[in-house]
Parts: C-alpha cells; sequence; structure tokens
C-alpha cells in the first residue's frame, strides 16, 4: 500500500450492476457529478466492454467487484467501489459518498494492491480475487455425500480432509466463505494464503497459513469428483485424474482508498452490520 498524487488526465469508466438495490439514484448522482467536474467518462454494463481506461467507479455490492476484479487487474485498472448493494466489505465508498469518492481522484489517494490466485487444471488457467473452492459433488447422481482431498504445498503433504471440501483464500477473501467456514481473517497487507476445510468430519482439521510464494497441489482420491468454483462461480468439475495446482497469480488487483482508510475499522463495522 502506498500513497500517489494524482496530476494528470485519467480515462475514468463506469461499471454498473442494475441490478443492485440502489443502483439507479447512485447512477444518476454519479454521473450528474462526474459531467458538473468536466470529467469525461465511459459506461460498462459487462466485463466484455471494458476498455482502455485508468481507473474504474464499480457500482454495486462485492459480487460486482468479483466480476470485474480479474479484468481490471490484467488491465493493470485501479477499482474504486461505491457501494449499491448489501454489504459491501471491498468498497471503498457508501452510495452517499459520491462526490467524496470522485474528488478522491483529483487529490491524494492510496493504493492498495491485493494478490489473485491462480489455479491450474490441466493446461487450463483460472483465476480468483477472493478464492477458490473444491465442493463435492450435490448431484443426485454421486456415490458418496462427502469427497476425499489431499492437499501438498511445495510437495511437502499438509493433511486429507474429508468433507464438504476446502477453500484456499486470499487475505481479500478470508473475509468471505472462509470466515462463515472458521477460518481466520487476515490483513490484506499479509503475503499469504488461508487454507480452510468445509464442515471436515474429523476434529483434527484446522485452517491453515500459508506462505502465497508457496504451490499447492491439490489431489482427489481415486474416483472422486469436486466441483471447482472461483469467487463463487462454478468453472468445473475436478476428478483424480486431473493435475490440479493452485499458486499466486502475476497479476494483482489494485483498488484506490482513502488516506485515512482503516481496515480493521471498516472490519469491525461490516462484521457487526452483518451479525
Amino acid at each position: 500500500m502506498y500513497k500517489i498524487l494524482y496530476n494528470k488526465i485519467m480515462k475514468v469508466g463506469i461499471f454498473c450492476n442494475r441490478s443492485a438495490k440502489r443502483f439507479t439514484d447512485i447512477r444518476r448522482d454519479l454521473l450528474r457529478i462526474l459531467e458538473q467536474k468536466n470529467i469525461s467518462y465511459e459506461v460498462y454494463y459487462s466485463v466484455d466492454e471494458i476498455g482502455a481506461i485508468d481507473i474504474l467507479f464499480v457500482l454495486g455490492g462485492d459480487g460486482t467487484i468479483l466480476k470485474v476484479a480479474i479484468e481490471a487487474g490484467r488491465k493493470n485498472i485501479k477499482l474504486i467501489g461505491i457501494n449499491a448493494g448489501n454489504l459491501g466489505f471491498l468498497t471503498e465508498f457508501e452510495g452517499e459518498q459520491i462526490e467524496e469518492a470522485v474528488d478522491l481522484i483529483h487529490g491524494q489517494f492510496q493504493t492498495d494492491k491485493r494478490t489473485v490466485l491462480e489455479v491450474c487444471v490441466g493446461d487450463k488457467h483460472f483465476y480468483a480475487l477472493n478464492d477458490v473452492v473444491f465442493q463435492r459433488n450435490n448431484s443426485t447422481e454421486a456415490d458418496n455425500n462427502v469427497v476425499s482431498i489431499s492437499t501438498e504445498i511445495d510437495g511437502n503433504k499438509v493433511d486429507s480432509f474429508i468433507g464438504d471440501g476446502i477453500i484456499v483464500s486470499t487475505p481479500t477473501g478470508s473475509t468471505a466463505y472462509s470466515l462463515s467456514a472458521g477460518g481466520s481473517v487476515l490483513a490484506p497487507g499479509i503475503d499469504a494464503f488461508i487454507l480452510t476445510p468445509i464442515c471436515a468430519h474429523s476434529l483434527h482439521n484446522r485452517p491453515i497459513v500459508y506462505s502465497d510464494h508457496s504451490i499447492m497441489h491439490v489431489l482427489l482420491e481415486k474416483d472422486a469428483v469436486a466441483a471447482l468454483f472461483c469467487d463463487g462461480s462454478y468453472i468445473c468439475n475436478v476428478t483424480f485424474n486431473d493435475a490440479i495446482f493452485i499458486q499466486r497469480a502475476a497479476f494483482d488487483v489494485t483498488f484506490i482508498s482513502r488516506p485515512d482508510s482503516n481496515f480493521f475499522a471498516k472490519l469491525l463495522y461490516k462484521l457487526n452490520k452483518w451479525s
């Protein structure tokens, strides 16, 4: 995390989630303020539309940010989230703070780089800002209602997990599914990932924090099938025949935040609101 001074004309985009509860009013106010300040912009409604811009305002909740995060990271676009949804752990501003958000890009702000997970299944590569999840097959055709998964880190066996599956989370995702499954909260600046079992059938299985410079090998028992999810989106089914590795991606996702931004204050507020 570091401070920079915005002192040149930047290309601005707006990504909109039409289904967000307060989307209409927030979008109207943001466009009005940008026009008042003579800031040109482009509006996007799908990830494929995102062009060559420097800053992307994201109107929605955490799900909306997750939808655009990987594309933004690849294109080195800075994200600034405005909460038009419910919880909003990843959004820096609430809907009534739009003018403050616009003023921020003209002044001093912090950039907060968040690590990304890369999961390789054979020769296919998938990415996640929050988490990679391997979950038991819920199909009515499944032979077993649990899945057995073993993990190795840098070639060393970690453990075998029998239960609903496992979650591999970044610090960003540690406040999401992993937290609900009993995982620890990792502060954003920690260079680590967390492996969290989901409803394990053994009391000795516990969340494990490990270096994000390591490579994890995921192995399913013979004839086992699990569903792979990245940031909550179903990717594919994987089997014991698949070569599955998880590592830190070559790119990060960059968020814009206020100079007085406080992760722990936001965490306390959001957790109290959530509970």
